[in-house]
Formats: C-alpha cells, sequence, structure tokens
C-alpha cells in the first residue's frame, strides 16, 4: 500500500474539526447496574459464548498456565471512557467486548506479550445484531499513556487494562469487558462441531499446509493437507492455520479478514449445536481464556444461540483512510487518516450514527498522529 502525502492529514484535520463538537472530558458518571447488564442481556452474553469458543483459532501459537476469570482494575478503566462516551444514547443501546491474541510462549496471558489480534464485537442488545471489527495490530495509536507506537504494545505494557484503555481513548469507546485466549486443546473444539465452511484460495494453499505442518509438530499430531482450492469443509488444525496466513496479497490486512470469516463461519456452525454440546465446548475452552467474564453467566444464556447473527465485519482504520509508512521507533506501521476521520467513520460502521461528534482528546490525539506521519513521513 502506497503512503498518502500530509495534506491528505490536513484535509482530514480540517473536515473533522468542522464537523466536531467539543466534548468535555471529565469523571464517568458511572452506572452501578452496569455490570449486572453483561448477565441480563442475553445477546451479548450469547455471543460471547461463541466468540470464547472460537477466537482461539485465531492465536494458534500460544501455550497458556494463566486461566480463568480476571477482574479489571475499574477505576483504570472507567477513566479511560470520556464522560461524553458514557452518556452517549445511541452507544447505550450496544454492549462492546474487545476480543486478544496473544503471542505467548511462556503461558503469559495477563501482560508482557504484545497482542498479535484485537478485534471488538459490537452487540445490538435489541435486535441481537453483531458486528466484529478487527483494530490492525500495528495501527498507529496512542497507548493511553502519551506514548505513540504500534497499538499491540498496550497489551504487552499493561495486559488488558492497558489494552481496553487504549481502545476506548483512541476510539471513543465504553469497553468494559475482554477475553484472551490460549492455544493448547483449541482444535478440538473446532472438530467437535464438524469443521467450517471456508472457501480457500489457491494462492493460500502453499501457507496453509506450511502451517499445518508446523503446528502438528508441535503438538505431535498427525495433519490433513489441504489439496484444492475452493468451498470446503476445515477441520480445526486446517482452520487454524488458515487463520495464520499473511503472506498472500493483503499481508496483515487480510489475516485479520480471515479471522473475521472464521469467526463468522462457526457462529453459523454453532447454531447447529444442542445446548450439551455448546455448553461441553464452553467448559473446555474456559479452562484456556483469561477474562473478565464469568463461566456461569455465558453458560445460563446458551438456550438463545439462534437469535443472534453476525451482520457485518470490517477493519480499523477503514480501508479509503489509511497509509503505512516507517514510524520511527515504532517501525513499519499502519496510519490513520485521519484518526478523527477514522473514529466518526467508527461510530457510523458499528452503531449508525451518522451525526457522531469526536471527542477532544481524540482531536488532540488525530492532530500528534498527523504531525508525526508529516515528520516521519514525509510529504
Amino acid at each position: 500500500m502506497s503512503n498518502r502525502r500530509d495534506d491528505e492529514f490536513e484535509d482530514g484535520v480540517r473536515q473533522t474539526r468542522r464537523t466536531s463538537g467539543n466534548a468535555p472530558r471529565g469523571k464517568r458518571r458511572r452506572k452501578k447496574n452496569k455490570k449486572k447488564a453483561i448477565i441480563l442481556f442475553a445477546v451479548e452474553i450469547v455471543v460471547l459464548l461463541i466468540l470464547i469458543g472460537v477466537v482461539w483459532l485465531l492465536f494458534s501459537k500460544m501455550k497458556v498456565d494463566k486461566v480463568g476469570k480476571v477482574n479489571l482494575d475499574e477505576e483504570v478503566i472507567t477513566e479511560s471512557i470520556n464522560a461524553s462516551v458514557a452518556e452517549d444514547e445511541t452507544m447505550q443501546g450496544y454492549t462492546n467486548i474487545a476480543l486478544f491474541g496473544v503471542d505467548a510462549r511462556d503461558g503469559a496471558l495477563d501482560k508482557n506479550t504484545r497482542s498479535d489480534s484485537i478485534i471488538i464485537a459490537s452487540i445490538n442488545n435489541e435486535t441481537g445484531d453483531v458486528k466484529l471489527l478487527s483494530v490492525y495490530r500495528d495501527t498507529y495509536l496512542n497507548l493511553g499513556n502519551d506514548t505513540y507506537t504500534k497499538c499491540n504494545a498496550a497489551y504487552a505494557k499493561g495486559g488488558p487494562n492497558q489494552a481496553i484503555s487504549m481502545l476506548n481513548k483512541n476510539l471513543d469507546m465504553d469497553i468494559e469487558d475482554f477475553v484472551t485466549i490460549g492455544f493448547s486443546g483449541l482444535t478440538d473444539v473446532i472438530d467437535e462441531i464438524g469443521g467450517v465452511e471456508i472457501t480457500v484460495e489457491e494462492s493460500e494453499i502453499t501457507h496453509l499446509n506450511n502451517y499445518q505442518s508446523t503446528m502438528a509438530a508441535d503438538m505431535g499430531v498427525e495433519y490433513t493437507p489441504v489439496t484444492s482450492a475452493g468451498t470446503q469443509t476445515l477441520n480445526g488444525l486446517q482452520a487454524t492455520a488458515y487463520c495464520r496466513i499473511r503472506y498472500t496479497a493483503g499481508d496483515d490486512f487480510k489475516r485479520a479478514e480471515r479471522q473475521r470469516t472464521v469467526l463468522m463461519a462457526i457462529l453459523d456452525k454453532a447454531q447447529d449445536c444442542s445446548l450439551t454440546e455448546l455448553t461441553d465446548i464452553a467448559n473446555k475452552v474456559f479452562e484456556e481464556t483469561y477474562t473478565s467474564l464469568d463461566l456461569s453467566d455465558i453458560i445460563t444464556m446458551l438456550g438463545n444461540i439462534t437469535n443472534y447473527t453476525v451482520v457485518s465485519n470490517d477493519g480499523f482504520p477503514n480501508e479509503e483512510m489509511r497509509a503505512t509508512g516507517n514510524m520511527g521507533d515504532a517501525g513499519s506501521s499502519v496510519i490513520p487518516i485521519t484518526l478523527a476521520t477514522n473514529v466518526k467513520w467508527l461510530h457510523e460502521y458499528l452503531f449508525d450514527d451518522t451525526e457522531y461528534e469526536v471527542t477532544e482528546d481524540v482531536l488532540e490525539y488525530s492532530d500528534k498522529i498527523a504531525a508525526d506521519y508529516t515528520e516521519f513521513c514525509g510529504g
């Protein structure tokens, strides 16, 4: 992808400032029963079950020791949510969950490892519609502490607390829960639901089989090579390998798309499973997760799975509003042109809010990213 000139940044900044209001920053007036809403809304819980059962496909290099539920630092998360975002009536109709995949060879899921994959699952509490948004791991953002670099460094620096804070601050979001997924035994899960239907392209076959070969050797198992292109049922190992491909046209952008494709394929297949089957899957996968959610809450809502549908998926920054460039110490990065313009697009995409006005904080971050892009990449 070619770099854009800095005048595109300036045009984006001027356009955004003309359409953006001054959303005051202040302490969030948080509702006491916010956490209970996670349990009460079947929509979010059911979808989380499915995501917990499949996000592991995206992060195939992990073997973990640290599992189960973690309590986030409520003060840190609250402070990361802008007051105007917390009070936004449109966003109050949605629940947003952060899904992280980390390359943790030593079993550490809490921090000290970068998040290879970041997905926001946004759930419409009224309709059950789900939208998936990949935040590209190399996106140049504020880590939440006025350090600007690739956004996947936030998880390494401060675990899920900082990674969620980074998303909330840069994207004007209100995320309060997360799931981070491990690798051990995960291919068995997709095999138990009978595999997933995926359309494999000719250019992907060699890479898919190479990844399979490596993983099979690590796990001490056999693998079945994919021999032809086209729509076919992939087993657990094959689907995991498919999610890891990043060396075809589209590079990491295409890999993130593959990850979302598998998520949607799993949800489709899981809707044909019985409650007993889904409960068994949830129990198995929960042992390989690090999450702010309770397994009991997830299992309670399994019976409503057929009510929810992934209606769309995309990536951030938007394809038409991003560039790539070498950003000094951060190295090769994905740059939002501009951050403010991309955040307006994000709120239209996730929440159908065509009139959203970004906060002053996002405008500040946007200006800094634009200035850094001009400094490091020229024009």
